[in-house]
Protein backbone atom coordinates (compact mmCIF):
# COMPACT_ATOMS: atom_id res chain seq x y z
CA UNK A 1 0.00 0.00 0.00
CA UNK A 2 1.25 3.69 -0.88
CA UNK A 3 1.06 5.58 2.31
CA UNK A 4 1.53 9.40 2.30
CA UNK A 5 3.03 10.87 5.06
CA UNK A 6 3.34 14.52 6.35
CA UNK A 7 6.36 15.36 8.93
CA UNK A 8 8.61 12.33 8.42
CA UNK A 9 11.50 14.71 8.94
CA UNK A 10 10.32 15.40 12.83
CA UNK A 11 10.64 13.15 15.93
CA UNK A 12 7.69 10.48 15.67
CA UNK A 13 7.73 11.09 11.62
CA UNK A 14 11.55 9.48 11.83
CA UNK A 15 11.10 6.55 13.79
CA UNK A 16 7.90 5.61 11.95
CA UNK A 17 9.28 5.77 8.50
CA UNK A 18 11.30 2.70 9.00
CA UNK A 19 8.94 0.66 10.58
CA UNK A 20 6.05 1.57 7.78
CA UNK A 21 8.85 0.69 5.15
CA UNK A 22 9.55 -2.78 7.79
CA UNK A 23 6.14 -3.60 7.63
CA UNK A 24 6.11 -3.08 3.87
CA UNK A 25 4.20 -0.01 3.13
CA UNK A 26 5.83 2.22 0.15
CA UNK A 27 6.18 6.12 2.01
CA UNK A 28 5.92 9.23 -0.25
CA UNK A 29 7.00 11.78 2.19
CA UNK A 30 5.41 15.38 1.52
CA UNK A 31 7.22 18.12 3.32
CA UNK A 32 9.80 21.00 3.24
CA UNK A 33 12.99 18.52 3.13
CA UNK A 34 13.63 15.09 1.74
CA UNK A 35 13.73 12.28 4.41
CA UNK A 36 16.09 9.05 3.57
CA UNK A 37 15.25 7.43 0.43
CA UNK A 38 11.50 7.87 0.37
CA UNK A 39 9.78 9.36 -2.39
CA UNK A 40 9.04 12.94 -1.77
CA UNK A 41 7.25 15.84 -3.08
CA UNK A 42 7.58 19.42 -1.45
CA UNK A 43 4.84 20.81 0.23
CA UNK A 44 3.99 23.25 3.04
CA UNK A 45 0.90 23.98 4.97
CA UNK A 46 -0.01 27.41 3.59
CA UNK A 47 -1.53 25.46 0.37
CA UNK A 48 -2.74 21.90 -0.80
CA UNK A 49 -0.44 19.49 -1.87
CA UNK A 50 -0.12 18.67 -5.39
CA UNK A 51 -3.01 15.88 -5.98
CA UNK A 52 -0.14 13.53 -8.22
CA UNK A 53 1.21 13.20 -4.40
CA UNK A 54 -1.91 11.79 -2.91
CA UNK A 55 -3.03 9.63 -6.29
CA UNK A 56 -2.91 6.32 -5.17
CA UNK A 57 -2.48 6.62 -1.70
CA UNK A 58 -4.79 3.98 0.67
CA UNK A 59 -3.80 5.83 3.97
CA UNK A 60 -2.64 9.17 4.80
CA UNK A 61 -0.75 9.83 7.92
CA UNK A 62 -0.61 13.55 8.89
CA UNK A 63 2.18 14.48 11.35
CA UNK A 64 3.13 18.20 10.00
CA UNK A 65 2.66 21.25 12.44
CA UNK A 66 4.27 24.20 13.99
CA UNK A 67 5.20 23.28 17.12
CA UNK A 68 3.44 24.43 20.60
CA UNK A 69 6.56 23.93 22.61
CA UNK A 70 8.03 27.91 22.49
CA UNK A 71 6.18 30.73 23.90
CA UNK A 72 3.09 31.46 22.95
CA UNK A 73 2.47 35.28 21.31
CA UNK A 74 0.09 36.47 19.30
CA UNK A 75 2.27 35.80 16.06
CA UNK A 76 3.47 32.28 17.33
CA UNK A 77 -0.56 31.41 18.02
CA UNK A 78 -1.34 32.39 14.22
CA UNK A 79 1.65 29.98 13.18
CA UNK A 80 0.39 27.33 15.43
CA UNK A 81 -3.60 28.20 13.60
CA UNK A 82 -2.44 28.23 10.19
CA UNK A 83 -0.13 25.06 10.18
CA UNK A 84 -2.55 22.91 12.14
CA UNK A 85 -5.45 23.88 11.04
CA UNK A 86 -5.17 25.53 7.73
CA UNK A 87 -2.68 22.36 6.95
CA UNK A 88 -5.39 20.19 7.73
CA UNK A 89 -8.07 21.91 5.94
CA UNK A 90 -5.64 22.21 2.95
CA UNK A 91 -5.06 18.42 2.89
CA UNK A 92 -8.20 17.35 3.53
CA UNK A 93 -9.33 19.50 0.06
CA UNK A 94 -6.81 18.04 -1.84
CA UNK A 95 -7.71 14.56 -0.95
CA UNK A 96 -11.91 15.81 -1.73
CA UNK A 97 -10.85 16.30 -5.46
CA UNK A 98 -9.60 12.68 -6.00
CA UNK A 99 -11.71 10.49 -7.67
CA UNK A 100 -10.00 7.14 -5.47
CA UNK A 101 -9.79 8.86 -1.95
CA UNK A 102 -7.79 6.77 0.81
CA UNK A 103 -9.50 4.56 2.82
CA UNK A 104 -8.05 6.28 6.43
CA UNK A 105 -6.33 9.43 7.01
CA UNK A 106 -4.48 9.38 10.88
CA UNK A 107 -4.17 13.00 11.69
CA UNK A 108 -1.78 13.87 14.98
CA UNK A 109 -3.41 15.81 17.62
CA UNK A 110 -2.44 16.07 21.49
CA UNK A 111 -4.16 15.52 24.92
CA UNK A 112 -4.14 18.69 25.14
CA UNK A 113 -7.77 18.63 23.69
CA UNK A 114 -8.98 17.81 27.54
CA UNK A 115 -7.16 20.82 29.51
CA UNK A 116 -6.02 20.48 33.14
CA UNK A 117 -8.54 18.21 35.14
CA UNK A 118 -6.55 17.30 38.02
CA UNK A 119 -7.44 13.94 38.97
CA UNK A 120 -10.27 12.97 36.75
CA UNK A 121 -8.98 9.81 34.27
CA UNK A 122 -9.51 10.89 30.70
CA UNK A 123 -10.61 8.26 28.19
CA UNK A 124 -11.26 9.30 24.34
CA UNK A 125 -14.81 10.28 25.41
CA UNK A 126 -13.82 12.48 28.22
CA UNK A 127 -15.53 16.21 27.33
CA UNK A 128 -12.83 18.91 25.73
CA UNK A 129 -10.96 21.08 28.62
CA UNK A 130 -10.70 25.09 29.11
CA UNK A 131 -7.80 27.02 27.18
CA UNK A 132 -5.86 27.94 24.16
CA UNK A 133 -4.34 24.19 23.36
CA UNK A 134 -7.74 22.96 24.09
CA UNK A 135 -9.57 25.09 21.55
CA UNK A 136 -6.91 24.69 19.04
CA UNK A 137 -6.93 20.76 19.19
CA UNK A 138 -10.65 21.08 18.92
CA UNK A 139 -10.38 23.06 15.62
CA UNK A 140 -7.38 21.22 14.42
CA UNK A 141 -9.66 17.62 14.73
CA UNK A 142 -12.61 19.08 13.28
CA UNK A 143 -10.94 20.25 10.26
CA UNK A 144 -9.66 16.72 9.39
CA UNK A 145 -12.97 15.17 10.64
CA UNK A 146 -13.99 16.67 7.41
CA UNK A 147 -12.82 13.98 5.22
CA UNK A 148 -15.39 12.04 7.18
CA UNK A 149 -17.96 13.50 5.05
CA UNK A 150 -16.55 11.62 1.71
CA UNK A 151 -16.40 8.09 2.89
CA UNK A 152 -12.95 8.34 4.84
CA UNK A 153 -11.92 6.74 8.49
CA UNK A 154 -10.83 9.11 10.25
CA UNK A 155 -8.45 8.89 13.19
CA UNK A 156 -7.27 11.22 15.63
CA UNK A 157 -4.14 10.34 17.09
CA UNK A 158 -4.23 12.64 20.66
CA UNK A 159 -0.19 12.42 21.47
CA UNK A 160 0.41 12.56 25.33
CA UNK A 161 4.38 13.20 25.90
CA UNK A 162 6.59 11.04 23.43
CA UNK A 163 9.89 10.13 24.73
CA UNK A 164 13.00 8.78 22.95
CA UNK A 165 16.84 9.53 22.94
CA UNK A 166 16.77 11.75 19.81
CA UNK A 167 13.77 14.16 19.99
CA UNK A 168 10.78 15.10 21.45
CA UNK A 169 10.86 16.13 25.22
CA UNK A 170 13.39 13.87 26.95
CA UNK A 171 16.48 15.28 26.01
CA UNK A 172 15.24 18.89 27.39
CA UNK A 173 13.68 17.35 30.50
CA UNK A 174 17.30 15.25 31.12
CA UNK A 175 19.40 18.13 30.62
CA UNK A 176 19.00 19.90 34.00
CA UNK A 177 19.75 16.41 35.61
CA UNK A 178 22.35 16.03 34.44
CA UNK A 179 24.09 18.96 35.81
CA UNK A 180 22.04 18.50 39.13
CA UNK A 181 19.23 20.75 39.20
CA UNK A 182 16.66 18.63 38.07
CA UNK A 183 13.68 18.86 40.51
CA UNK A 184 9.58 19.06 40.01
CA UNK A 185 7.33 21.92 38.32
CA UNK A 186 4.98 23.61 40.47
CA UNK A 187 2.84 21.25 43.23
CA UNK A 188 4.42 18.09 40.88
CA UNK A 189 0.43 16.59 41.66
CA UNK A 190 -0.03 17.17 37.74
CA UNK A 191 -0.52 14.09 35.87
CA UNK A 192 1.65 13.57 32.84
CA UNK A 193 0.81 11.55 30.04
CA UNK A 194 4.18 9.97 28.70
CA UNK A 195 4.23 7.41 26.20
CA UNK A 196 7.70 5.76 24.69
CA UNK A 197 8.28 6.68 21.14
CA UNK A 198 8.20 2.72 20.14
CA UNK A 199 4.85 2.35 21.52
CA UNK A 200 3.56 5.80 19.96
CA UNK A 201 5.11 4.46 16.20
CA UNK A 202 3.77 1.15 16.88
CA UNK A 203 0.34 2.77 18.04
CA UNK A 204 -0.06 4.74 14.54
CA UNK A 205 0.21 1.42 12.91
CA UNK A 206 -1.99 -0.47 14.90
CA UNK A 207 -4.65 2.37 14.28
CA UNK A 208 -3.73 1.78 10.32
CA UNK A 209 -4.11 -1.16 10.17
CA UNK A 210 -7.52 -1.57 12.48
CA UNK A 211 -10.73 -0.29 10.46
CA UNK A 212 -12.62 -0.78 13.89
CA UNK A 213 -10.20 1.95 15.16
CA UNK A 214 -11.90 5.73 14.34
CA UNK A 215 -11.97 9.30 15.99
CA UNK A 216 -9.65 9.98 18.92
CA UNK A 217 -7.29 7.72 19.75
CA UNK A 218 -5.00 8.74 23.08
CA UNK A 219 -1.38 7.63 22.47
CA UNK A 220 -0.23 7.13 26.04
CA UNK A 221 0.86 4.58 28.05
CA UNK A 222 -1.42 2.82 30.26
CA UNK A 223 0.34 4.31 33.46
CA UNK A 224 0.60 8.24 33.30
CA UNK A 225 2.36 9.10 36.32
CA UNK A 226 2.19 12.40 38.56
CA UNK A 227 5.17 15.58 37.64
CA UNK A 228 6.83 14.31 41.31
CA UNK A 229 6.83 10.44 40.14
CA UNK A 230 8.15 11.36 36.97
CA UNK A 231 10.95 13.52 38.55
CA UNK A 232 11.89 10.75 41.40
CA UNK A 233 11.83 8.22 38.34
CA UNK A 234 14.15 9.88 36.20
CA UNK A 235 16.51 11.44 38.81
CA UNK A 236 16.43 7.67 39.44
CA UNK A 237 17.33 6.25 36.20
CA UNK A 238 20.09 9.22 35.63
CA UNK A 239 21.61 8.74 39.05
CA UNK A 240 21.42 12.52 39.99
CA UNK A 241 19.54 14.47 42.92
CA UNK A 242 16.09 15.78 42.05
CA UNK A 243 16.45 18.60 44.99
CA UNK A 244 14.18 21.86 43.18
CA UNK A 245 10.92 22.36 43.07
CA UNK A 246 10.01 25.41 39.98
CA UNK A 247 7.41 27.16 41.38
CA UNK A 248 4.74 28.10 39.23
CA UNK A 249 5.42 31.92 38.85
CA UNK A 250 8.66 31.45 37.91
CA UNK A 251 7.27 29.14 35.04
CA UNK A 252 4.70 31.56 34.12
CA UNK A 253 8.08 34.39 33.90
CA UNK A 254 9.90 32.11 31.90
CA UNK A 255 6.70 30.68 29.57
CA UNK A 256 4.21 32.72 29.33
CA UNK A 257 0.61 31.41 28.71
CA UNK A 258 2.64 28.19 27.51
CA UNK A 259 2.92 27.34 31.05
CA UNK A 260 -0.43 26.26 31.10
CA UNK A 261 0.45 23.04 29.00
CA UNK A 262 3.80 22.30 31.20
CA UNK A 263 1.60 22.58 34.22
CA UNK A 264 -1.48 21.34 33.22
CA UNK A 265 -3.04 18.03 35.13
CA UNK A 266 -3.96 14.99 32.27
CA UNK A 267 -4.74 11.85 33.49
CA UNK A 268 -5.05 10.20 29.45
CA UNK A 269 -5.35 6.28 29.97
CA UNK A 270 -5.50 4.72 26.27
CA UNK A 271 -8.66 2.97 26.21
CA UNK A 272 -9.31 2.51 22.85
CA UNK A 273 -6.11 1.10 21.99
CA UNK A 274 -6.40 -1.37 25.28
CA UNK A 275 -9.76 -2.56 23.89
CA UNK A 276 -8.31 -2.92 20.84
CA UNK A 277 -5.94 -5.71 22.12
CA UNK A 278 -2.68 -3.74 21.86
CA UNK A 279 0.27 -4.77 23.87
CA UNK A 280 2.23 -2.24 25.24
CA UNK A 281 6.41 -2.44 25.07
CA UNK A 282 6.65 -0.44 27.46
CA UNK A 283 3.60 0.36 30.27
CA UNK A 284 5.82 1.35 33.04
CA UNK A 285 7.73 4.47 33.47
CA UNK A 286 11.13 3.45 35.08
CA UNK A 287 11.42 0.55 32.13
CA UNK A 288 10.65 3.36 29.52
CA UNK A 289 13.45 5.81 30.70
CA UNK A 290 15.95 2.95 31.61
CA UNK A 291 15.26 2.27 27.51
CA UNK A 292 15.61 5.92 26.59
CA UNK A 293 18.60 6.83 29.18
Amino acid sequence: MNVALTGASGFIGRHLTPKLSAEGYDIRALGRRRVGEASFVPWDASREPPADALEGCGAVIHLAGETVAQRWTAKSKQRMRQSRIGGARHLVSALAKLAQKPAVILSASAVGFYGSQADTILTESASRGEGFLAELVEEWEAATRAAEAFGVRVVHLRFGIVLGRDGGAFPKMALPFRFGAGGKLGSGKQWTPWIHVEDATNLVVFALRNPGVRGAMNVTAPNPVTNSEFTRTLAHVLRRPALFTVPEFVLKLALGEMSEAVISSVRAIPAVAQSGGFQFQYAALEPALKDIA
